[in-house]
Parts: C-alpha cells; sequence; structure tokens
C-alpha cells in the first residue's frame, strides 16, 4: 500500500506509525516546514522510514498523489488544498484519519460532535464509564489521534471528539454511539456552506443501524430535523439508530431537567442540578448529553452521577479567574465562534465582554442578540471593526490593540456586579498559537491586575 499523509503534525506522525507498522510505503506532504517542533517529527517519520516531501508545487504534488493508493489529509488541511481536486481527478482513495482507524480496531466507540461542547462531553462520558469500572480512554481532537489508539492496547470503549473535518471524509465509520450536540454556523472557512458543515456533521450516523444509539439535542433545530421524528417518539427516518433526545427545555420523552433533577428519558432520577459544579443552561444540556451517551455505552447511573459531582469543568471554558471590586473575571477563549459566545452570555445579566481574533467567515452580527445584557464591549484583533459595527447604537464598544489593553479598558468600565467575560466569538490565530495561549495571556494580564488590587483569585 503506497499510502499519502497531508500534513506532518501530531495526527500525520501518528499515520507514519500505524503505516510502518502495516508494512506501507508511507510518503508525507508538510505545506510549512519551518514551524516550531518539525524537525523532531521529520527525523521520527525518516526513522520509520518515511519519505518527507516539504512543500511540492502543483507538479510535484499531482505526481505523489498519482503513485498513492491512499490518502490521508490532517485534520484541518483546507479544502482549498489542491490534493483534493487533485485525488478526485486521478479516483484515489481519499479519507480521514478517524475512518482508517475505524476499520482497524472492533472496540466500540463513542463518537460526539457539534459546534460546541464537544471536548467536554467528551471528558464527562469517558470520566463516567470510569467511575462505572469500564476501561475508557479519549482520543480525537482531544488527547491522543484514533489512529494512535488503535495500536496499542485498547480499552473497553474509546469516546472520541471527532470535528466536521474529520467525518467529511468517512466512508465506513461506525461509532456505536454517536452524539451530536449541537449544529450553528463555524467553520465557514473551511466549508464552503453551512449545508456542506451540517451534512459533515451528519456523516456521524450515516453507517449505524438498530443496533446503535444516536444521541441528539432536541431543542437545536439542525439536529431535530437530523433526526427527523417528534421529539421522544423514537426511530427518525433519516436514522437506522435509536434515538435518545436531550432537552433542557422540558420536551417530554427526552433525558431532560423537572424541578431542578435532571431525568433520564425513561424519568430515572440522575442528579440534582445543585450537585454541578456549574449549572448554567448550556451545561446542564451536556451534563445531559454525557449521561446518555455514557448509559448507552455501558455506564451505570451511579458512575454517572459520581462523575457529574466531582467533574469541576476544562480550562478556558468559562473558567473564573478571579474577583476585585464585586467583580468577576472570565476566561472563555475556547469560544471561537458566535454561537459559543451566546452560549456564554446566556448565563450572565450584566456582562462586560471581550471579543475578537480572527473571524472564521461567521455572521458576527447575531452577537447583538445579547446586547441587552452587555453594558460594555471591549473589541480587539482582525474582527475589532467588525464587532464595533455589531454593536453601534446597542451598548459601548471600543476597540484595543493588545489583550494588555483589553484587560485595561474592561477594569476602567466594569462595575460591582459586573461580570467581564473573554468570549471572543472569533479564532486566534491574528495574534497567538490557539485558543489555549490566548486564555493563558488573559489569565496573566487579569491576574496582574487583582494582585495589583488585592482580589481573590
Amino acid at each position: 500500500m503506497n499510502l499519502l499523509v497531508i500534513g506532518l503534525g501530531v495526527t500525520g506522525s501518528a499515520l507514519c506509525r500505524f503505516g510502518s507498522s502495516q508494512g506501507w510505503d508511507v510518503t508525507v506532504v508538510e505545506d510549512s516546514p519551518g514551524r516550531e517542533g518539525y524537525e523532531r517529527l521529520r527525523s521520527e517519520a525518516e526513522a520509520l522510514g518515511a519519505r518527507v516531501v516539504e512543500a511540492p508545487d502543483a507538479a510535484a504534488l499531482e505526481a505523489l498523489v498519482a503513485a498513492a493508493e491512499l490518502i490521508v489529509p490532517s485534520p484541518g488541511v483546507p479544502v482549498s488544498h489542491p490534493v483534493y481536486d487533485a485525488a478526485q481527478r486521478g479516483g484515489t482513495r481519499l479519507v480521514s484519519e478517524i475512518e482508517l482507524a475505524s476499520q482497524a480496531t472492533t472496540v466500540p466507540v463513542v463518537a460526539v460532535t457539534g459546534t460546541n461542547g464537544k471536548t467536554t462531553v467528551t471528558t464527562l462520558v469517558s470520566e463516567m464509564l470510569t467511575a462505572s469500572g469500564r476501561g475508557a480512554c479519549v482520543a480525537g481532537n482531544i488527547g491522543r489521534p484514533l489512529i494512535e489508539v488503535v495500536q496499542g492496547d485498547q480499552p473497553d470503549v474509546i469516546v472520541a471528539e471527532v470535528s466536521s473535518f474529520q467525518l467529511r471524509f468517512t466512508e465506513s465509520f461506525h461509532p456505536a454511539v454517536a452524539v451530536i450536540l449541537n449544529v450553528a454556523d463555524d467553520h465557514l472557512d473551511w466549508h464552503p456552506t453551512f449545508e456542506h458543515y451540517r451534512d459533515a456533521k451528519a456523516r456521524i450516523f450515516a453507517n449505524q443501524d438498530g443496533d446503535d444509539v444516536l444521541v441528539l439535542n432536541a431543542d437545536d433545530p439542525v439536529c431535530a430535523a437530523m433526526g427527523d421524528a417528534p421529539m421522544g417518539e423514537g426511530e427518525g427516518e433519516r436514522t437506522r439508530a435509536r434515538i435518545e433526545w436531550f432537552s433542557t427545555t422540558g420536551l417530554p420523552g427526552c433525558f431532560g431537567i423537572e424541578n431542578g433533577v435532571l431525568l433520564t428519558s425513561a424519568g430515572e432520577v440522575i442528579a440534582d442540578v445543585s450537585e454541578l459544579h456549574e449549572a448554567r443552561p448550556h451545561d446542564i444540556g451536556n451534563a445531559l448529553a454525557a449521561s446518555a451517551a455514557a448509559l448507552a455505552a455501558g455506564a451505570t447511573l451511579h458512575g454517572v452521577v459520581a462523575a457529574l459531582r466531582a467533574h469541576e469543568g476544562l480550562p478556558h471554558r468559562l473558567t473564573l479567574v478571579g474577583e476585585a471590586g464585586g467583580v468577576r473575571w472570565y476566561d472563555d477563549s475556547k469560544a471561537t465562534n458566535p454561537h459559543a459566545t451566546l452560549a456564554a452570555l446566556s448565563g450572565f445579566d450584566s456582562v462586560v465582554l471581550m471579543a475578537g481574533g480572527r473571524n472564521k467567515g461567521l455572521d458576527l452580527s447575531v452577537l447583538a442578540s445579547a446586547a441587552d445584557r452587555i453594558r460594555h464591549v471591549v473589541a480587539f484583533g482582525e474582527s475589532a471593526p467588525e464587532l464595533e459595527a455589531v454593536f453601534a447604537g446597542r451598548c459601548p464598544a471600543e476597540r484595543v490593540a493588545s489583550m494588555g489593553e483589553a484587560v485595561a479598558a474592561a477594569a476602567r468600565v466594569a462595575v460591582p456586579g459586573d461580570s467581564v467575560v473573554l468570549s471572543p466569538a472569533c479564532a486566534s490565530f491574528d495574534a497567538y498559537s490557539d485558543y489555549a495561549a490566548r486564555g493563558r495571556d488573559f489569565t496573566a494580564e487579569v491576574q496582574g491586575l487583582l494582585d495589583t488590587e488585592g482580589g481573590d483569585q
């Protein structure tokens, strides 16, 4: 087998190891060989016998595609990359890493996707299974690539966070439990249309059958349409799997909430909302989705409850950084699209919003729907002018040039009772390597401010 891998990052390296273990001839294309850590990855790939080709021109790439029997692009290789057209013209099979991995394992997979909440729910499902005595590990966009997990000693269940990029190029990927949390505009710098993005997400249940479970958000109109059935009435026409719905709005027949208690679709008590470390609307939705998926994958109700009680949240997801003078500061740097920012803002009454970065081709004007709870906007990064325009005439907005200036501006306008929330609605790549680096910068600036003011941290 001649395998052509596009991109020599974490996933590309894992693909090299897998190909080598299979005795395949592996070639890796890397378009940006100068980045940090690349030389180590290249040396490791070459030690495995892989050939590394750096920044090939169009003719060289065409020749590599023609020689390949299988092409696997790393997650996030843009749809504009010429490898896709070349593969289509040459009739060369092109699949994602999760497709290749799924063919190499018989371990049941719980696959989680959605515009927002994937990492939290993936983590929760794994914790619930572990608390139930099941061997579980996380993979995909969280933890190790799925192709790496299937090469070693495998657990009882693999819980994988999967993206639209990965799902787009699947053929037989068949999770025993699939979860779609929500579908809203995102990654339209990669997907040509919202419909393309939605259809990629729907690939998660394309190969499921009647023995499988599909967990869907009954409150999300796109998810509801995917289920194509009245809420709580079982199978939909677009999937052969058994559907478990979840809802935070009281729809019948769903994993839901009633009188402050989380319930299964059969009405069994899961836990009191007061037992959760955070109980904002999206936290409750994530808890319900994870409970439905974990129970379907073999968790016990006791294990589910234990994990919910113990889970303290993940970094950069509405993490409380500190408080001073009656003002609370939150790091929600993971919010890289408007849908995530609106979900974050729904849990507050009076907000100083810090937002901005690189827009991913999304409509930021939807943020105006939360203007009634925003007292002031501090806009930064490439999208700052766009954000100023969104809030013009709705609430005060100002533009700054750096995170330090943004924190100083927010501190200047915040009053007791406010929450200052970094929830950018945009990607971080105009100024940072990733959302975590942006969150760390924010945290450092805020902690410096609180140290000066003598606030609680």
